[in-house]
């Protein structure tokens, strides 16, 4: 056991002097080059040692192509497709369909929670007559609800008007 203890303790020396050297700061960048660091003035980093991961870089996107019917003309903008496409149409009208349908179930479920909640008077269920805590719990969460459910239909409405209209 006394071997055990001795070694592992030899082991934690030998470790600790094998450490990193004392890593500094300089803005973003980081070096253990003590000369560099002091000429810099960068800062001392506390804790263990750091790790830097360096990451790749984005892809360039690719030159647009130009037409040769626009190369004659004199101009190198790329060719745009009409902003009114047929596919855009029926994007945006899938898109309207969607909210719009989502919209009705937002307003149905709105009205049910309208009609429980009661004006604040809900009608008390069996368990809340022997349980009289639960009843304002439930109050509070059908409030509560309304709002969240208020709150939806506004932010679908919102995306209702951003769509462009529909012809």
């Amino acid at each position: 056991m006394k071997k055990l203890f001795v070694s592992s303790l030899l082991l934690a020396i030998c470790a600790g002097s094998w450490a990193q050297d004392v890593i500094y700061r300089c803005g973003n960048e980081y070096t253990n080059n003590v000369s560099q660091a002091k000429a810099k003035g960068c800062k001392p980093v506390d804790g263990s040692g750091v790790t830097v991961i360096h990451g790749t870089r984005a892809a360039q996107p690719a030159a647009p192509k130009v037409q040769s019917g626009n190369a004659s003309s004199g101009s190198s903008a790329p060719a745009r497709p009409a902003e009114n496409s047929a596919a855009q149409k029926a994007r945006d009208s899938d898109a309207r369909a969607i909210l719009q349908s989502e919209l009705s179930k937002a307003q149905t479920r709105l009205a049910e929670l309208k009609a429980e909640y009661n004006d604040g008077n809900p009608v008390r269920t069996a368990l809340e007559l022997r349980n009289p805590q639960g009843y304002p719990e439930r109050v509070a969460k059908l409030k509560a609800d309304i709002a969240r459910q208020e709150s939806d239909i506004a932010g679908i409405r919102r995306e209702l008007e951003r769509l462009p209209p529909a012809n």
